[in-house]
């Protein structure tokens, strides 16, 4: 009796190694590209609906695949530059502050930075985390429907 306890506690083992094998590799899984425009809050103005959609567009490329600290303040000074050109320095002040406290990959919102990834590995969050070889061809691959999707917001959202 003990020997087929211990048989049956080996198989119920297994099978939730093999469980926990699974959801750790779809957690790991980078989820196709997506955009909803500047996320929580308008995309141009009244006479102008999508002046700085195209800005926020490419935020969240970058906010999708996530990577570094350095990487980050990259995406977000660049969101800053492109809202400045196309609607001046308030309005890219006010987007840009709300982005660095906002954007944090440490929230658990669905526009954090490394969206595209599982919000944790394991028990602790993904945070600022460069890809691993693995990782990277799964950005390889996704790539090239997030460029298509870029351009399609493009076309359907023109400013």
């Amino acid at each position: 009796m003990r020997r087929g306890m211990s048989l049956i506690h080996l198989l119920l083992l297994m099978l939730l190694t093999a469980d926990a094998q699974v959801a750790l590799a779809d957690a790991q899984a980078l989820k196709p590209f997506t955009t909803d425009g500047c996320s929580l809050w308008i995309d141009g103005t009244p006479t102008r609906p999508n002046l700085w959609r195209g800005c926020c567009v490419a935020h969240d490329k970058a906010y999708w695949l996530g990577g570094s600290a350095v990487q980050r303040r990259q995406a977000d000074d660049d969101l800053k530059a492109c809202v400045t050109e196309r609607a001046g320095k308030g309005m890219a002040e006010y987007m840009y502050v709300n982005v660095l406290w906002g954007g944090s990959p440490y929230w658990l919102t669905p526009y954090r930075w490394g969206y595209g990834w599982s919000y944790s590995e394991g028990i602790r969050p993904r945070g600022y985390a460069l890809p691993t070889p693995d990782e990277q061809k799964q950005i390889d691959a996704l790539l090239p429907l997030a460029e298509k999707i870029i351009r399609e917001d493009e076309l359907l959202h023109s400013s």
